[in-house]
């Protein structure tokens, strides 16, 4: 059984992914609560920003996240209008509430952190107000399968709109070195990061290690999900014609 069989069979999709559902789930919470406590009790406090910065540990990864999972998002919305895949469609639409949580995370945190740094809670600044659109994108992207009367009509709809909504992530990304904005330029993602390494490896290790798990065991099961409600659907409607 190759990997492109597995992706395109709703059956052995659902016979595959069971154990890697789980498996990643878990292991995206323990190495989540290994960075969390990290960041929390092990790494020092920053010498500038004291230890405010530690708020870090779940911003930047969250932050990361969010951008990563609306481009995944993004390329399954692409699959699913070339090739009519319908695990594409259940990928992207699996992928939306857990990318929107980590975006309000993101946002959320950031605010957490901003009150001491710069007096305030909020501003409307460039790469925030950016993700602030990115986080409306992931829930318009939600709205417009739960309006909409068919999957067939919300599929498309909603690729679509994720595709054109994937515009934002450059400006996200961009929008501290195109504007004259009040949040600090990258410091890790750099050539010479800022952050020193008792934050950077513990990041690291947390994003790739922890957060990517737990999006791939969340998305999974997410996707699980759905392809049993799809399934009862189904044998409702075939029930009614029948009767």
């Amino acid at each position: 059984m190759d990997a492109l069989s597995v992706f395109s069979n709703p059956h052995r999709f659902m016979a595959a992914s069971k154990p890697f559902a789980w498996g990643f789930t878990i292991l995206g919470l323990l190495v989540v609560a290994w960075g969390v406590y990290q960041g929390l009790y092990i790494a020092p406090a920053d010498f500038k920003q004291g230890d405010a910065a530690k708020i870090m540990f779940v911003h930047v990864p969250a932050s990361w996240l969010a951008l990563f999972i609306y481009a995944f998002m993004a390329s399954a919305s692409f699959i699913s209008l070339v090739w009519r895949s319908p695990l594409a469609d259940i990928c992207a639409k699996s992928c939306a509430p857990i990318g929107a949580a980590f975006t309000a995370l993101c946002l959320a945190t950031g605010s957490i952190w901003g009150k001491p740094m710069w007096g305030t809670w909020w501003e409307w600044d460039a790469r925030i107000t950016s993700v602030l659109i990115l986080l409306f994108i992931y829930l318009g992207y939600m709205a417009i399968w739960a309006a909409m009367e068919t999957q067939q009509k919300a599929s498309r709809a909603a690729a679509i709109l994720c595709l054109v909504g994937a515009v934002n992530l450059p400006i996200i990304h961009f929008s501290v070195d195109w504007w004259n904005t009040l949040h600090q330029t990258s410091t890790f993602l750099t050539d010479k990061p800022a952050a020193t390494s008792e934050y950077r490896w513990p990041m690291y290790f947390t994003f790739l290690g922890g957060y990517l798990a737990l999006f791939g065991g969340l998305t999974l099961l997410n996707m699980r999900a759905e392809v049993f409600l799809r399934r009862a659907e189904l044998i409702i409607q075939r029930r009614q014609s029948a009767a």
